[in-house]
């Protein structure tokens, strides 16, 4: 009997076991690629780490324990790096990604419900179009709309000509798009004056940020029922009220989770903000994690940047238990 209960034991052992050996390559590839990098990056954050340590590493003699000087830096603004303040390029990287949100979703929303309407002519054609932006990647639009907003010879300089020429203006237009320091609107964002590059930015990210929410707001839609539209017709509701009422309540459990991605989309945007500014003009479009890379890549300081990359994961951290917060992602349907 005793023997029969131990090799019952056994059995349920390895059984409870099995998943964990399926899940054994997967925890040694991600402790090479994920694990020991985050460790490493942690490590040397408390330190001097520049180029001059990078073939011998934690090794090298002349790698000094600053402890938490680098996060002090940061934080204080002591780097020596010009126009640099972390709490202006946190403030504004919170704003960039909000802003275009609130951009994207309401457009989003708008030309999913207008296609969707009965009876428009090449509806699919449209929804093949729309859809073109999101299949190119960011660095690609960046270019593009970086030539666009050429000071001489872009596009955008040309069709303001084009347009003040018939209020008999016979100058050309030469607005410095991505280059001119003093904001338009002066005091928007107090602590982080925002440029003409940011709102270049926001043109180019707005043609290429809304079709996604089109395209998730048009699967809401065609699941919301007709028959609720055909009553609240014969109870005598509007267009405008039958929109308010029930297009869009029904459209909020799947958009909050769109707007929660397009949050985090925006907030680590970092290809296209590189390529289509750089961070320019004197860091006013800088996100974090531009910044992070200029660390490494201009002034080769590892130490500084690992503490700076460290500082970007509890920013996320917090914006991710925001965002769980609010579309309840990791609950069960019971709770």
């Amino acid at each position: 009997m005793t023997l029969a209960i131990k090799k019952t034991s056994k059995a349920k052992i390895k059984r409870n076991l099995l998943p964990y050996y399926y899940l054994v390559p997967a925890f040694l590839i991600m402790g090479v690629i994920t694990f020991y990098p985050l460790i490493y990056q942690l490590i040397i954050s408390f330190t001097n780490f520049e180029t001059q340590h990078l073939l011998l590493g934690l090794k090298s003699p002349e790698l000094k324990f600053v402890g938490l000087k680098n996060y002090m830096d940061i934080f204080t603004g002591a780097l020596p790096v010009e126009n640099f303040n972390f709490f202006r390029v946190l403030e504004f990287n919170f704003w960039w990604a909000l802003s275009n949100v609130m951009l994207h979703v309401p457009a989003g929303v708008l030309i999913a419900t207008v296609l969707n309407t009965e009876g428009l002519w090449l509806k699919k054609i449209y929804r093949a179009l729309y859809i073109l932006p999101v299949v190119v990647p960011p660095i690609v639009v960046a270019t593009v709309w970086r030539n666009i907003f050429d000071e001489q010879y872009g596009a955008m300089n040309q069709f303001l000509t084009i347009v003040t020429a018939f209020f008999g203006q016979t100058d050309p237009v030469r607005l410095r798009w991505l280059t001119e320091f003093n904001p338009p609107i002066p005091g928007f964002l107090p602590g982080a004056p925002l440029t003409l590059a940011y709102y270049s930015m926001m043109i180019a990210n707005f043609w290429l940020g809304w079709p996604f929410m089109s395209v998730v707001a048009t699967g809401a839609l065609q699941s919301i029922p007709r028959d609720l539209y055909e009553a609240a017709s014969i109870d005598g509701a509007t267009g405008n009220q039958q929109f308010w009422n029930i297009t869009v309540p029904l459209l909020r459990p799947a958009m909050i989770p769109a707007a929660v991605y397009g949050f985090t989309l925006s907030f680590n945007l970092f290809n296209f903000v590189f390529f289509m500014t750089g961070g320019g003009p004197a860091r006013s479009t800088e996100l974090l994690v531009t910044f992070a890379y200029n660390l490494v890549r201009n002034l080769r300081w590892f130490g500084v940047a690992a503490a700076f990359a460290v500082i970007i994961f509890f920013v996320a951290l917090v914006v991710l238990l925001i965002t769980n917060r609010i579309t309840r992602a990791t609950q069960s349907f019971s709770e």
